[in-house]
């Protein structure tokens, strides 16, 4: 039985059903074994053995148990208490096998939903090598094409020209990328369990090790750089902050400065930009919003963009925002900005949209134009990059394995001039991300999947 944190692997689920138990964090991995306690027919622990592998795994926290039985078995039986044992387990304390006689609970799933396409969650142009970079969220890869690439209807998907997966790569749940103008270099950041930003070669290949990794604070989501003062921009979603680092930064290297605090307006940062030409960050907030050491402070508000100086530090108000209804912004993922302009380009998820803003708009404002409808072919896109060299806007469509590719103008209900498809036409994808939970629908027959 092998866990991340909120990630089910095999079958940890029946456990986690009987006993009722949230999963917390740890640097242990462990197969559970279970029995029938004698006299009870009730499962009790009998083994807890430790497994190698890399990467945070889990352990558990005591809650109210949602089995009486199996906890009372579990907490006041000394020989099966399995809190004790973890804990035993987590100072070292080796295998506990009071009971030969076990089953082995980590056996294979009757049957497995899963998506076996990429997902695509960001989207960048490599202007000097000509090429379109894409994060793909699903199988934890960065994979390469062509910028001229295109699928036609009939084909059965785009082959990229290379791809950069495995365990060596330290690749999960990658969602920002940002792309050196000068060498190609590709660095990636992660939303969820790694907590580091990995950094390639432009020619990386395969399962190949970071040429360096800068550890971020824990869901980190999207990056900009600024080239003329060599500065990584990282956004955070929760605690709500965007860091700056030096732009070789690796390691545990301290950032340069942080934008965080109840003035600025932050909440469940997600996408961000600079504008060097104006001194700008733009920054897209999905809204919710809450200090975790204070109870009861949680609230929702609308989607916002929120903009700051380019030397912003510390609890700083915003320069100004746009919010509102007229807006539309519905969870805003990524953001791009065409320098030339100062056109804000927004990639609004559950709107189905590229919104599309002047740098100076604030308030409630709509958007001057819209990339909207079904001939767009967009399916909950979550990244947008503009691409000034070929005057295109790239789209990462995060519902159907495809990138698509509009005129830098484009608006309203346009048909993209190319598309990158890396599933068959038509397709739909399970959009799973980060699933932590499953429950079943006995009226519907239905199971639900939160994200």
């Amino acid at each position: 039985m092998r866990v991340r944190r909120g990630k089910v692997r095999t079958s940890l689920l029946m456990v986690i059903a009987a006993l009722g138990v949230g999963v917390l964090c740890s640097s242990n991995v462990a197969r559970f074994q279970l029995a029938a306690k004698p006299g009870t027919g009730a499962p009790q622990l009998v083994s807890i053995q430790q497994l190698p592998f890399d990467g945070e795994m889990c352990a558990w926290p005591s809650t109210a148990p949602a089995d009486p039985v199996l906890m009372a078995s579990l907490e006041q039986d000394p020989t099966t208490n399995l809190f004790a044992a973890m804990r035993q387990q987590g100072r070292g304390g080796g295998a506990y096998t009071p009971d030969p006689s076990t089953i082995e609970v980590g056996r294979q799933p009757t049957r497995m939903i899963r998506d076996e396409y990429p997902t695509y969650s960001y989207v960048a142009v490599d202007t000097k090598f000509d090429e379109v970079v894409l994060q793909d969220n699903n199988l934890w890869a960065i994979r390469v094409f062509r910028r001229t690439a295109n699928t036609p209807p009939d084909a059965p998907f785009t082959k990229p020209e290379r791809v950069i997966q495995g365990l060596k790569t330290d690749v999960q749940f990658n969602n920002g990328i940002y792309i050196d103008p000068d060498d190609g270099e590709i660095s990636s950041v992660e939303s969820d369990t790694g907590d580091k930003v990995v950094v390639f070669t432009h020619d990386a290949l395969g399962d190949i090790e970071p040429a360096r990794v800068l550890k971020t604070p824990h869901r980190g989501y999207a990056l900009a750089v600024d080239e003329g003062k060599k500065e990584l921009f990282v956004s955070v979603q929760y605690p709500p902050r965007v860091m700056v680092y030096r732009k070789g930064a690796s390691g545990n290297e301290a950032p340069l400065r942080v934008i965080e605090g109840e003035k600025t307006g932050l909440s469940d940062v997600h996408g961000i930009a600079i504008d060097v030409n104006r001194k700008l960050i733009f920054v897209a907030n999905w809204g919710a919003i809450s200090n975790y050491l204070v109870a009861g402070t949680g609230r929702f508000e609308l989607p916002s963009i929120t903009v700051y100086p380019l030397d912003a530090n510390g609890d700083v108000k915003p320069l100004r925002v746009i919010q509102g209804e007229k807006t539309q912004l519905n969870w805003p993922h990524a953001i791009s900005l065409d320098p030339g302009t100062g056109d804000l380009y927004v990639a609004n998820d559950i709107g189905n949209s590229i919104l599309v803003f002047h740098q100076t708009d604030q308030g409630d404002k709509a958007p001057a134009r819209i990339i909207k409808g079904a001939r767009t072919g967009l399916s909950n896109p979550t990244g947008v990059f503009v691409d000034t060299k070929n005057k295109e806007v790239w789209v990462a469509n995060f519902g159907n394995s495809t990138a698509t590719c509009y005129p830098i103008n484009a608006n309203g209900d346009a048909a993209p001039i190319r598309a990158i498809r890396s599933a068959p036409a038509g397709y739909q994808g399970l959009k799973f991300g980060k699933v932590e939970a499953v429950a079943y629908d006995s009226k519907r027959d239905q199971l639900l999947v939160p994200n």
